[in-house]
């Protein structure tokens, strides 16, 4: 059988998140580090590359017996769900297709008051013998209850296997949550949870028992 199915939701910021734009053009003064953001509305993203990434690397940690040394060395469930590069022994195609994300509820916050999508943190590195600052830099992050929709596509080609593929996924998200997106995770940066996820045909057909078991997966 051949389906799609959509699994979506919010993604929402709990700590100041960074996920880097170019800073080539940058003016003298300028942020040191500024986020992604889209060109039309200037809201920041959340590339699809960036969640699906950091959701393997942690998935890793759990369904693989032995560190692989890349991707393409993850335990056959990991490169069945997310892929295999050509050219290595598994060579499979990816099920999920993950969207970027764009800050949907930016007109919301301006209503709490709120003046920019975004702040600036400055940091400095500290010399342990003198306790001097150096190194001074401005690093731009999304603020904390930005909002950004998730939206995932999962090719169904094996009913057998669509219940365990959601397990794993419901396992990154459960991962993500106790962990960070983008960077400087270990300095408070990147705290994100998520919420309302539920599932939905977008072609195709499936059973209604199956369906409603997909849902279980990422609502219970």
């Amino acid at each position: 059988m051949f389906a799609k199915i959509e699994i979506f939701g919010n993604i929402e910021v709990v700590t100041g998140m960074h996920i880097g734009g170019s800073a080539s053009y940058s003016a003298i003064g300028a942020v040191d580090s500024p986020v992604i953001k889209d060109s039309q509305s200037g809201n920041p993203i959340i590339p699809g590359s960036s969640l699906k990434g950091k959701m393997r690397s942690l998935l890793a940690r759990v369904y693989n017996t032995e560190v692989a040394k890349n991707p393409d060395g993850d335990c056959e469930v990991l490169t069945r769900l997310f892929g295999s590069a050509a050219g290595s022994d598994r060579r499979c195609m990816s099920r999920v297709l993950f969207s970027d994300m764009i800050m949907s509820n930016w007109e919301e916050l301006k209503k709490r008051g709120l003046r920019n999508r975004t702040e600036i943190k400055f940091e400095n590195s500290i010399d342990r013998l003198t306790s001097k600052a150096s190194n001074p830099r401005q690093i731009e992050r999304v603020i904390r209850g930005a909002v950004f929709p998730l939206s995932i596509i999962y090719e169904v080609s094996s009913l057998d296997e669509l219940a365990e593929d959601c397990k794993i996924l419901r396992d990154g998200f459960k991962l993500l949550e106790t962990d960070y997106l983008g960077g400087s995770g270990s300095r408070g940066y990147g705290k994100v949870k998520f919420s309302n996820l539920d599932v939905k045909v977008v072609f195709g057909e499936l059973p209604d028992a199956t369906l409603s078991s997909c849902k279980k997966i990422f609502t219970e």
